[in-house]
């Protein structure tokens, strides 16, 4: 590895402390060189417990968001993701923005090859809501694998 991909003096919040943040839009999302960015791989990271506020009611609201993508020359720094995903907590919007706008976010930062994301959102007044995005067809010759969350099916 060269120089410029382990350099990571421009990263505000690894290695230090670092308040949860206020809202998605004051979160920092920060990113790191691609170790390989004439390889294309798929990087996956899952949020099984991530939750938001409905708008409506204020109540908390529960997904599991998984989030695919295949680097161009930049990754997602983890640390500053996991902090982003924390500040929709106390964050109110519907299952849709929340999904969709991780995904935008994600896109506006990264400039990633391919990026998908699917939210698995557990039942709000007795059905469930998932929320799928990707922004085109994945390459051709990357694995993709299923994001292996089974559909919501209650009690049966």
């Amino acid at each position: 590895m060269t120089e410029a991909t382990t350099d990571i003096s421009g990263l505000t919040l690894l290695g230090h402390h670092a308040q949860a943040p206020a809202s998605p839009e004051a979160a920092v999302l920060e990113r790191v060189p691609n170790p390989h960015p004439g390889v294309q791989y798929l990087v996956r990271f899952a949020a099984p417990e991530f939750t938001s506020l409905c708008p409506m009611t204020g109540q908390p609201d529960f997904a599991h968001l998984v989030i695919d993508y295949i680097p161009q020359d930049w990754l997602v720094e983890s640390k500053s993701l996991k902090l982003y995903l924390g500040a929709f907590r106390n964050h109110g919007a519907f299952h849709e923005a929340c999904t969709v706008s991780i995904a935008r976010r994600l896109v506006e930062t990264l400039s990633p090859h391919w990026l998908r994301i699917g939210g698995y959102w557990y039942p709000r007044g007795g059905i469930p809501i998932d929320v799928f995005y990707q922004t085109g067809q994945a390459p051709a010759g990357v694995w993709v694998p299923d994001q292996g969350v089974q559909p919501y099916r209650g009690r049966g």
